[in-house]
């Protein structure tokens, strides 16, 4: 990455983590100017309450990312599924199209006996006086009896292949009815641990919500530098493939846009809506999930990690984000935030992983 863009992105972050100093023990919070009068109005909720609030919030949060992942794996097999069921449903057309041609031939050949006077071909054949006809007739009755044989094992396939068809297809549907009911459960947990925590926060009041704020930072800048002063950063020396560069530069076009869990752009996306989409721009499907991208995904150490990288994050891998050099990520954080850029180290990371059909470490 050049020496611009660094500037930029850890402009950026300093930004993102400048309230870090705020929560630096024995810290004096500055007035901008005088003292107001106190009012006859309730007074703000203590730093202590609206901490254990800031929990709350998280682990609400976190729950329904997980739901996220569930819903969004849910949708994932459920496309599969469909797109099994078209295939299956083009190939019993096909096979009942040829069934039928195998009919009219079985049915040809029949006729043809009863126009023989019902005689099979063998007693034709012994009825003639003919030597020439005889030998001449032996050969033919030889191949009718190899093509009817044919047709009869064509025709016995065939059928057994329709059945087999019909059979997957039932048990495709079955699979997609119970991926429906999960997503549905998925989007119905999701819906209600977002409930509650708006709810939860639309019971502070405006001060409260921006000191809220304000505590989210520190706690996020406080794990940022515990994470860089572990001197992880000087061992990161990574530089990011093409295909790494293209990702990055779609994620990071996406920063202002809305969280909307299950969303994949372009107006909105979530955190792994996100990541999937920047490296199908970059020319590299990966999985839909978090946690699918943690699970088939090349692993990667934290040393060895480059731009264009995920960082997977919290034990459940629930979170994922893309590393865009200097310590920096950009993910889509939760709902009611937008897409942005923060300390790689902000969360808890599981791991790191690689997408790139490259897998080297440059």
């Amino acid at each position: 990455m050049g020496t611009g863009k660094r500037g930029l992105i850890a402009t950026a972050v300093t930004v993102v983590c400048a309230l870090t100093v705020l929560a630096a023990p024995g810290t004096a919070f500055a007035s901008p100017g005088p003292a107001p009068t106190p009012s006859a109005g309730p007074a703000l909720a203590p730093d202590k309450d609206l901490e254990a609030v800031r929990k709350k919030l998280d682990k609400l949060y976190r729950a329904a990312a997980r739901a996220t992942d569930e819903y969004n794996a849910a949708e994932e097999k459920a496309d599969k599924q469909s797109a099994e069921i078209v295939k299956l449903a083009k190939k019993i057309v096909k096979g009942q199209e040829r069934l039928a041609k195998l009919k009219d031939r079985a049915g040809a050949a029949a006729a043809a006996q009863y126009r023989g006077g019902g005689l099979p071909p063998e007693a034709h054949l012994m009825l003639s006086d003919d030597p020439q006809e005889f030998l001449d007739g032996a050969g033919r009755v030889r191949q009718g009896q190899h093509a009817a044989k044919g047709l009869i094992r064509e025709l016995t396939r065939t059928q057994e292949d329709l059945e087999q068809y019909a059979r997957d297809a039932s048990a495709q549907w079955k699979k997609l009815e119970a991926g429906r009911k999960a997503k549905a459960a998925a989007q119905k947990e999701i819906e209600k641990q977002i409930a509650e925590a708006e709810k939860l926060e639309s019971e502070l009041r405006k001060e409260e919500q921006e000191r809220l704020a304000e505590l989210e930072k520190e706690a996020a800048g406080k794990a940022q530098t515990a994470w860089l002063d572990s001197g992880i950063l000087d061992e990161i020396k990574g530089k990011a493939s093409e295909q790494g560069k293209k990702a990055v530069a779609y994620a990071t076009a996406q920063i202002g846009k809305p969280y909307q869990w299950g969303a994949e752009g372009p107006k909105t996306y979530d955190c792994s809506g996100l990541t999937s989409q920047a490296w199908i721009s970059a020319g590299r499907g990966i999985p839909r999930t978090s946690q699918e991208q943690w699970k088939q995904l090349r692993h990667i150490d934290i040393q060895d990690m480059r731009p264009g990288d995920l960082i997977i994050y919290f034990d459940d891998a629930s979170h994922v984000a893309m590393y865009v050099g200097d310590g920096v990520i950009v993910h889509a954080p939760r709902p009611g935030r937008t897409v942005t850029l923060a300390g790689a180290g902000s969360m808890p990371i599981l791991g790191v992983v690689r997408p790139d059909a490259d897998a080297g470490t440059d």
